[in-house]
């Protein structure tokens, strides 16, 4: 058995949810998905529910690029991204592949390539409304970028920048479990005035309030009552930010690296909700 190419591909939490606020923007994080592509078949089959992995093979063909030279493909996957909370596994686990093609047949494309057939194919394949291109940026560089999802990669960003002192930052990820609530994106356009004050946080560079914003104007296209109820009570116990990511209903706490008590005292808060708790940073260096 050969491991024919490698490739990785990064999470991240949402700064605008791009189908309340017709701009996507997410923030990278240090979550990632890391893939193998192999010429013989693998122990554990990857759980790929919406056919991704296929419509990133297709995607990657109609772009011109030829496959490695094997018989057959297969993958291996190893994630640190719960799949289905809104922590953007999809996107990284379709760039991981599109890098892994890369590493496999010694094609060198550039970042809003990858961007662009990672968004196609989760358009293709249906986990996606609007191609999840923000999250695709994230999931192959660090830092955040406004995104108008409407265009080609690189004709869509309209702002980016990094997260100020981003080391000095901790941040937990509350995994409430599956996504329950789907999104409606006529729900989501209902609220849009509320996703306006997010997108005016933006324009003004503040990306904390921004999440803020953008999480409770989630929650209430969502119904989530009780995950703006969360984010309500993680603000009381010293969080930066806490707002629900992507669709859900994953929430992440921003809180101060050294502020070690606060950081206990939300852990402890949140262990009889039997919730799991995921801890991370801010991703700053390319991959």
């Amino acid at each position: 058995m050969a491991v024919l190419g490698r490739g990785e591909g990064y999470g991240g939490i949402s700064v605008l949810h791009a189908l309340g606020a017709g701009y996507g923007s997410t923030v990278s994080i240090s979550l990632s998905t890391r893939v193998q592509l192999r010429d013989s078949p693998v122990k554990k089959e990857p759980k790929d529910t919406h056919g991704l992995i296929l419509a990133v093979t297709e995607k990657w063909t109609d772009a011109g690029h030829a496959l490695p030279d094997s018989e057959e493909l297969y993958w291996a996957v190893r994630s640190d991204i719960p799949i289905g909370r809104g922590l953007k596994s999809s996107s990284a686990l379709a760039v991981a592949c599109i890098r892994a093609f890369c590493d496999a047949t010694e094609t060198t494309l550039e970042n809003h390539q990858i961007v662009d057939i990672a968004s196609d194919a989760q358009l293709a394949c249906g986990c996606s409304f609007t191609g999840s291109v923000d999250d695709s940026w994230a999931a192959v560089e660090p830092g955040w970028k406004v995104v108008d999802p409407n265009v080609p990669a690189a004709e869509g960003v309209l702002m980016e920048g990094e997260i100020e002192e981003s080391e000095n930052w901790t941040i937990l990820i509350l995994d409430r479990g599956p996504r329950i609530i789907e999104p409606n994106p006529e729900q989501f356009q209902m609220f849009a005035n509320q996703f306006q004050q997010a997108i005016t946080a933006v324009e003004q560079e503040k990306i904390f309030n921004a999440m803020i914003q953008n999480g409770r104007a989630v929650s209430a296209a969502l119904g989530d009552a009780s995950g703006r109820k969360a984010c309500g009570d993680m603000s009381i116990l010293g969080c930066r930010v806490s707002t629900i990511s992507g669709s859900g209903p994953a929430i992440a706490l921003i809180l101060p690296a050294a502020q070690e008590s606060s950081i206990r005292r939300v852990k402890q808060t949140i262990e009889p909700r039997d919730w799991n708790i995921i801890e991370t940073t801010f991703r700053t260096d390319e991959a």
